[in-house]
């Protein structure tokens, strides 16, 4: 037997006990001076880049170039001892034998694993839709319904702003919103459904609970829990909307959701590929048009140009559909609050009306400081002749 062997182990046993080492350890991959600032901002300690590439060397000496020998069964032994469960996501424990900080990865949901949810989710439903065959319609009128900026995961307490709103305050207003112009429609002979879906229906685009360009805001819950709120929200009031006409989706990019808003687009519509009934517009561009008959409709967030360039855009970017129409709408989104204006065009006065669309949601605790409060909160719907164009406007009131 070696007789310096019990005093190598204790020397190895307290080169793994160094707080320092440790985080080295965790981050052994990362440069030096990386390893340097996330060793200051852990523990409050200076050490150099230098001597970061000093502990590295006689890590490697003891336990091999990858750390491969070193004895896991020690973190788990304390983190037992010390009551750590599976739902924390991180922590700092600290005993008399150990300083360790800590991260558990079965808290961290990747992209890989929001995918492979999606998957397993998509197959357990099964969604098969069978193709509808309708009657023929003799007096066909569509209608638009237009949940706009729903804002699932955004979080307002009635003790600050006077108004509550939460995932499942958002989630029953929005299919009440649609039933209630459903019902209000009911008048009118449908042959089809155009429903308007984006438009910040998530509230956060990343882990840090921000918006897209990194404006902070007050959410419920983690970003992933609203993504999956939002996908059932949707394939829900979708299953519901094809029973009564096919229907055609279109997406609008937007301010709060830019990047998951699009993968919830892409994810709606690879759930409903499968059905003849329902038509899908959910690329990035930030506006969308849409011919009925005579109609022209451009949808768009509301964020971008000035309205008053709408006749223009539409004009420019869709001349064709401009020439085949005599009724033309823009519908705008992101203000919330009711806006119509509208323009003249050619010597017949044809107009162009844009039209800024209220939306459901609550008033969180930005909007109430800044006095942005008392508008009413509602899911808007307009109904569309193919020859005489928007022949009625519904309101949802909440």
């Amino acid at each position: 037997m070696d007789a310096n062997a019990p005093k190598n182990e204790d020397m190895k046993t307290r080169q793994l006990n160094d707080p320092v080492n440790r985080v080295v350890i965790a981050s052994f991959h990362e440069s030096n001076p990386t390893i340097s600032r996330i060793i200051k901002d852990q523990l409050g300690i200076d050490v150099t880049p230098e001597q970061v590439r000093g502990r590295k060397r006689n890590l490697r000496k003891n336990y091999g170039d990858n750390l491969e020998n070193i004895p896991q069964d020690l973190f788990r032994e304390v983190l037992e001892q010390n009551n750590f469960s599976g739902d924390w996501s991180h922590g700092w424990l600290k005993t008399d034998t150990a300083s360790i900080f800590i991260r558990n990865k079965e808290d961290i949901v990747s992209y890989e694993d929001m995918r492979e949810t999606l998957i397993a989710d998509m197959k357990a439903h099964a969604p098969e839709y069978p193709t509808i065959v309708r009657e023929k319609n003799t007096d066909p009128h569509m209608i638009v319904i237009d949940p706009a900026d729903i804002h699932i995961n955004k979080l307002a307490l009635s003790e600050e702003t006077g108004d509550e709103y939460n995932i499942e305050i958002a989630k029953k207003r929005c299919i009440d919103g649609v039933m209630g112009i459903l019902e209000k429609s009911s008048g009118f002979s449908l042959e089809k459904i155009t429903f308007v879906i984006g438009n910040d229906v998530l509230h956060t685009d990343n882990p840090f609970r921000k918006t897209t360009s990194g404006t902070p805001q007050d959410t419920e819950t983690q970003w992933w829990k609203a993504f999956v709120e939002a996908k059932k929200l949707y394939v829900s009031i979708i299953e519901h909307l094809v029973t009564v006409a096919d229907v055609d989706i279109v997406f609008c990019p937007s301010n709060h959701d830019y990047m998951s808003g699009f993968m919830l687009a892409e994810t709606i519509a690879s759930w409903f590929h499968t059905s003849k009934n329902i038509n899908f517009d959910v690329t990035i561009a930030h506006r969308k048009f849409v011919e009925y008959g005579e109609n022209m409709l451009m949808f768009d967030h509301g964020d971008g140009h000035k309205e008053i360039n709408a006749p223009m855009i539409m004009a420019q970017e869709q001349p064709q559909m401009w020439a085949r129409t005599k009724f033309r709408y823009s519908y705008k989104h992101h203000i919330h609050h009711k806006k119509q204006i509208k323009y003249l065009s050619g010597k017949d006065y044809h107009g162009v009306t844009v039209e800024f669309l209220r939306t459901p949601s609550g008033t969180d605790g930005w909007h109430d400081r800044n006095g942005y409060t008392g508008v009413p909160k509602a899911v808007e719907g307009f109904v569309h002749h193919k020859t005489k164009g928007q022949v009625a406007r519904l309101t949802h009131y909440f």
